[in-house]
Formats: structure tokens, sequence, C-alpha cells
């Protein structure tokens, strides 16, 4: 099998690609059909209220995030994600059913984003954790590389498959074909061999575990910096799903067609990135900092750009960088972290990726909305190219500290160089 898609030689993983890439597609649809109920059915084009929406879903993954990562180093993680697979589920029917009976209000828009984020919380972790648990250390970064192709070609699909249903049937059966969609990911649960999977232990539980996980951190100046960065680009950056919006029917008049079209082309960036990492093997830092940099600077120019088709052109290297510097940062922290932290560490991690949209998903609405969509796509630009200078930077200085360590060094070196540098 060619070095690209390696760690499929492993069934468990191969059973665990396949149901998670029909559960991506459903929950595209879900995100395009969700943005759009709120922003042209429930309000009059109110990007605050769509970043309300959003901000809700990610808020449970900041408030329980820290007890989500103990559980996931504590439990069963097959067990773990049956559960929050099936509670995403019923979260998807019921709004799917409010919608299809006219009995969808935005309230329960707002409820039902809370209530799915509270599952997400405890699966994210988990979910991230057990790809260890499915190949071998040799075929973990290309499996991490691989889990984010899946996740894109999802994307390249499901977006474009949302915008025609909605254009057709409206946003309700979106929601019930996402509810359908965690079923392949269950199913593929049930079907995986535990002796196929890589030797693992459970941590067992004790007081302080979440101090425990947060100190980890602290002492790893090299995780510092990943999650300062990821925080900023993630933050104030990533916030597609609500700036297409905006920028869709605001700026360029379109409808849910182009707006899911929009999904579509900057999938095809981020499934480019996702195929190269899975060629690179161990990721290094400068793909971090160049993901981070590259991000900043293609979303500038982009909130620019003067028709939808130079818009549109222009998600495709914004996916491309903003890809490379996810999968960075995942590989980098999962090879570089002791296994018996690795679930409260990815967890802080998904805090800090995902946690911080709370915060700034209604800033950029609100930025959207008072100033126009242009503004909420450029400052988030911005601040994400500024962040990724500042990193650059500090590498930079350290390398010209230790001459003897090459930029391109792989990531388990770089972490070991950066750390003196970065000390507190």
């Amino acid at each position: 099998m060619s070095r690209m898609f390696s760690a499929l030689k492993n069934p468990n993983y191969r059973l665990w690609t396949a149901g998670a890439l029909v559960s991506n597609i459903g929950t595209w649809m879900q995100r395009v059909a969700q943005d759009w109920l709120v922003l042209t059915i429930l309000t009059d084009h109110d990007g605050t209220a769509v970043g309300i929406t959003t901000g809700l879903q990610f808020l449970p993954i900041l408030l329980l995030g820290p007890f989500a990562g103990v559980l996931a180093d504590r439990m069963d993680k097959r067990k773990l994600l049956l559960i929050t697979q099936s509670a995403m589920g019923f979260f998807a029917v019921l709004l799917g059913t409010l919608v299809l009976t006219g009995s969808a209000e935005l309230w329960h828009v707002y409820l039902l984003a809370l209530g799915l984020g509270v599952a997400s919380a405890f699966d994210a972790p988990a979910r991230q954790a057990f790809v260890s648990e499915l190949v071998p250390t040799s075929d973990l970064p290309n499996a991490v590389a691989l889990n984010s192709a899946s996740f894109n070609l999802a994307r390249l699909a499901g977006p474009g498959v949302a915008g025609m249903l909605i254009a057709v049937f409206g946003t309700g059966p979106a929601f019930l074909i996402n509810a359908a969609s965690f079923g392949a990911v269950i199913f593929s649960l049930a079907k995986m061999r535990k002796e196929r999977f890589q030797p693992t232990s459970l941590v067992a539980r004790r007081k302080g575990q979440i101090r425990e996980g947060v100190a980890y951190v602290r002492q790893r100046p090299d995780l510092l910096l990943i999650f300062g960065l990821a925080f900023v680009v993630a933050t104030f950056g990533l916030n597609f799903q609500l700036t297409n919006a905006m920028m869709a029917t605001d700026v360029f008049h379109v409808g849910a067609g182009e707006f899911g079209l929009l999904g579509t082309i900057m999938a095809i960036g981020t499934l480019a990135g996702a195929l190269l990492a899975a060629r690179r093997g161990r990721p290094r830092m400068r793909y971090l900092l160049g993901g981070a940099v590259g991000f900043g600077a293609t979303a500038l120019i982009a909130s620019f750009m003067p028709s939808f088709l130079w818009y549109a052109l222009m998600m495709v290297p914004v996916g491309l960088a903003s890809l490379t510097f996810l999968n960075s940062a995942n590989t980098m922290i999962q090879l570089s972290v002791d296994p018996a932290y690795r679930g409260r560490v990815l967890a802080l991690y998904m805090m800090v990726v995902q946690g911080g949209t709370p915060l700034g998903a209604p800033l950029v609405g609100w930025l959207g909305t008072e100033f126009g969509a242009r503004w909420s796509v450029g400052s988030g630009a911005v601040l994400s190219l500024v962040a990724g200078l500042i990193a650059v930077a500090l590498v930079v200085r350290r390398s010209r500290a230790t001459p003897g360590k090459p930029a391109g060094a792989p990531a388990r070196h770089r972490a070991r160089a950066l750390a003196p540098a970065l000390g507190r």
C-alpha cells in the first residue's frame, strides 16, 4: 500500500474511516442547514444570531473539556464514543422533526445546539485519542492526516448536497440525514475486533487528574506555542461557515446553492492539504507556521475579492493553508505527548481550537452585521496573520540561539529545541 494510505492496512482503522466518512457528510449537511435556517428563516439575516448558535454549540468544550479529557483517559474509548455518537444523532433527529413540523423557533435551535455541543465536548478528545489505538505509532501521522482527508472529502459533498436539498425541500431533511449518518460510526465501532487494538492502559481514577493535565501542558513550551497560535487562528479566523453565509447573502446576493458551493470549493483546498500531509509522514514546525501565516494572508486577500467567483476561487488556498496548520498541530501533539496524558492534552487542545468559538463567532457575526461581511473575514485574517508572524519570530530566535538544530528538524526534535527558548 502506498505511503499516502499506509494506515488503511489496519482493519479497525478501515472500519473507522468508512464510518467517519458517512458521518462527516451528514455533519457538513447539518452545519450548512443550521446556519441557513437561522440566517434566512428564523431571523432576517441576523449574523449575530448565527454567531450565537455557533457559539452555543462550542461553549461546552470550553466548560467541560478538562472533564472530557479525564474521562477519555479513564474510560474505554469505544464505549464512550458509542454513547456520544448516539446522543448527537438524537439531537439531530429532534431538530429535523421540529423543522419539518413547522414548530422550530430560534430558542429551539439555541437549546439543541447547546445539547449537541455537550455531546461533542465528550466525543472530541475520545475520538482524537482513539486513533492511536487503531494503528501503530509508525502509522499515526498518516492516520491523523487521513482523518482530515475523510473530513474534507465529506466537505466536498456535504455542503453542495445540503445547498441543493435546502433549495428544493428546505432544511429539515438535512438534519434527519445527519441523524441517520451517525449510525455508520456506531456500526463501525460495533464491528471492530478488540484483539486488533493497539496495547493501551487506562488511567486509574484519582484526585487531581485535571490539574495534572494542565501542569503537563504548562511545562511544555512547545505545546504552549501551538495552543496559543491555534487559539487565535481558530477563534477569529476559522469562522467560514458563518462568514461565507454572510458573504453569500449580503455581499454577493446569492442563494443557498451558491452558499453550499463555497464550502465545497473550500474543501478542495483542505482535502489537498490533508493528502499532502499524508504523504509527508512526520510533521515539521515549518508546516505549522507556514500554514498559520498562509491562512492569514490568503483569507485577507479573499476579503477584498470583487465577485462571487473570485471569492470562491480564493477558498482553495484558504482551505489548503488552514488544513496544513490544523493537521500539523494535531499530529505534533499526538506524537509528542505521553500516552497517559493524551486524552487530557487533546481535550485542552480542543478547548483552545473550539472553545474560543463562543467568543469569536458572535464577535465576527456582530462585525458582519454592523460593518459588513468583508470586515468579519478581514479582521480574523489579520489577527491570524499577526499571530503567525509572532510565532515565526519566536522560532527563528530560538533557531539562531541553537544553530545545531536545523529549522526543518522533525517535530519531536523541534519541540525539544524550542522548549528552553520559550521556557517560563
